[in-house]
């Protein structure tokens, strides 16, 4: 299984302060990973964080989710979120970042308990953390 782009690889497309704003603060996300043949696979919902000006999501139910694998494995796909729809890469976040991604997660969904955020949180989750990149500047509103 093919693992996303290492933290450390330079990209010169970022993300926008809106688009930032939008996707980060939105309580769940969609994603969608592309197929060998460019068609995009069904949506998931999850949760999306924001750290360190970066977007995060995390696989709740391990390595072995679909939605999951089907990422690492096409690295391409499509978020929804916030309004706002956007082509992105998946890449692995760096472990220097991750104890700023459980803290996002903790500030912004403890509300729904420990036991739940405990999926998306620890040294468990630390492995299936996926960083969302930009693919291009071309997001549209939804």
């Amino acid at each position: 299984m093919n693992h996303p782009r290492q933290e450390s690889e330079r990209r010169t497309i970022t993300w926008t302060a809106q688009q930032l704003a939008l996707i980060g603060d939105a309580e769940e996300l969609r994603l969608a990973s592309r197929r060998e043949d460019g068609t995009l696979r069904s949506f998931t919902t999850m949760w999306v964080v924001r750290a360190n000006g970066e977007l995060y999501v995390r696989s709740a139910g391990g390595p072995r989710r679909p939605w999951y694998r089907n990422a690492l494995a096409s690295r391409s796909g499509r978020v929804q979120a916030g309004g706002t729809e956007a082509d992105v890469s998946f890449a692995a976040a760096a472990p220097d970042a991750q104890a700023a991604i459980d803290a996002a997660y903790h500030a912004k969904y403890d509300r729904y308990g420990p036991t739940i955020v405990g999926h998306v949180t620890g040294p468990a989750a630390h492995a299936v953390t996926i960083r969302l990149l930009p693919a291009d500047h071309d997001s549209r509103s939804l």
